[in-house]
């Protein structure tokens, strides 16, 4: 059986390197040109994410919102785990809490130019938890619960797919803000605003699972 997996890698590898890339169609890119034109913004993938088919990323964020909800209460009947693994040596918590500056700067990035490059609120919102998750493994416990509790991180994620989902039905209703000249960063209408809120939807539920975590599990 191994020998078949390599047999088949090695095929692969062959096939990328020899067979062309299949040419995009002119259909293909009247489609892509439709959905930049319609949208406002130079980054398709956003374009249709955020309104083409912006009903289904009302619900995305929703079940998303449920899979929070559902771990905290699959985990509330169980006790608190005493012991609490984490990076002890100095050098893995320099190189994680680096990381993790590096992380966050790029989850900004990306939330807000994520409709003119690759990138949006979902990506921004993973690079956002990622930060956090790694402060979570060099950092005490209690700290983070107490900054969590200060800045009311639950709040503002409630409060954030709230706004979501009044945006996007105002969106649907066929209301829509200028578009701006494409290519700016002051561009694509209501699109970039819907980036923002769901970074940090992501980031601050990702920090609320984390924190679950850590508690009744001891590590992430």
């Amino acid at each position: 059986m191994k020998w078949i997996y390599i047999i088949a890698g090695i095929a692969l590898y062959v096939k990328m390197l020899v067979l062309p890339n299949p040419a995009l169609s002119s259909t293909q890119a009247a489609i892509v040109d439709m959905v930049v034109q319609d949208s406002g913004v130079p980054n398709a993938v956003s374009g249709i994410i955020f309104r083409n088919r912006l009903y289904d990323t009302i619900f995305e964020v929703i079940v998303f919102t449920i899979a929070i909800l559902g771990s905290n209460y699959l985990l509330s009947n169980e006790n608190p785990s005493c012991p609490i693994y984490q990076f002890k040596d100095q050098p893995s918590i320099v190189l994680a809490r680096l990381g993790a500056t590096i992380t966050a700067i790029v989850g900004i990035e990306l939330a807000i130019r994520g409709h003119l490059s690759p990138g949006g609120g979902f990506a921004a919102g993973v690079a956002g938890g990622t930060a956090i998750g790694l402060v979570a493994i060099t950092s005490s416990y209690p700290w983070m619960q107490e900054i969590y509790q200060r800045w009311h991180a639950a709040t503002w994620e409630k409060v954030s797919v709230l706004i979501f989902i009044v945006l996007s039905v105002i969106t649907l209703a066929g209301y829509e803000l200028p578009h701006g000249q494409l290519g700016e960063l002051f561009s694509g209408g209501v699109l970039p605003i819907l980036n923002i809120i769901v970074a940090i939807k992501v980031a601050l539920g990702s920090w609320a699972v984390v924190l679950i975590f850590i508690r009744y599990r001891g590590l992430l």
